[in-house]
């Protein structure tokens, strides 16, 4: 697109992202409180700006900057997290209080077996709108399937261990 109005010099492509891919990768944070969690066991973090659901419309977050789920499109694109991403796993499996406000809602806010996982872990999905017919079908907004599992279940213990922190 870019390429077909340069030569007007009437417009340019302004920003750090020129174009941005046609894929759409999304890393999927989950955490589970059973003691050995099955497939059955885990539940998503939602956030605020990214697809997660895929029952759940895109929406509209503009004029604010989302910063954390920012981040997150660019660990799904390959950029390395730098510490921070361990971190959050950290804070999510310590049900920080304000790491959570940073996200859409808390799935272990209202769980009997205690605020905060055993366990979370991390995936990667390459996610597509549906078609038409499937929106019809199945009231779904995106498809998705999974690519890569990028940080297998972790406990608080391991976690803190990997950050050199005391258990």
């Amino acid at each position: 697109m870019n390429a077909s109005f340069e030569p007007f010099r009437l417009v340019n492509a302004y920003g750090a992202f020129g174009s941005v891919s046609r894929r759409r990768d999304e890393v999927v944070l989950e955490g589970s409180t059973a003691r050995s969690p099955g497939p059955d066991d885990w539940v998503e973090y939602a956030f605020r700006g990214k697809p997660g659901d895929v029952r759940r419309r895109p929406p509209q977050v503009a004029p604010y900057h989302l910063r954390l789920d920012w981040q997150m499109w660019f660990l799904a694109l390959g950029s390395a997290g730098g510490g921070w991403f361990e971190r959050l796993l950290l804070r999510l499996l310590e049900a920080d209080a304000a790491t959570l406000r940073l996200l859409r809602a808390d799935p272990f806010a209202d769980d009997p077996a205690g605020p905060a996982p055993r366990w979370v872990r991390a995936r990667l999905y390459r996610y597509r709108f549906t078609t038409r017919e499937e929106r019809r079908r199945t009231g779904d907004w995106w498809a998705r399937h999974e690519l890569a599992v990028l940080v297998d279940p972790v406990d608080l213990a391991r976690m803190r261990a990997l950050l050199g922190r005391d258990a």
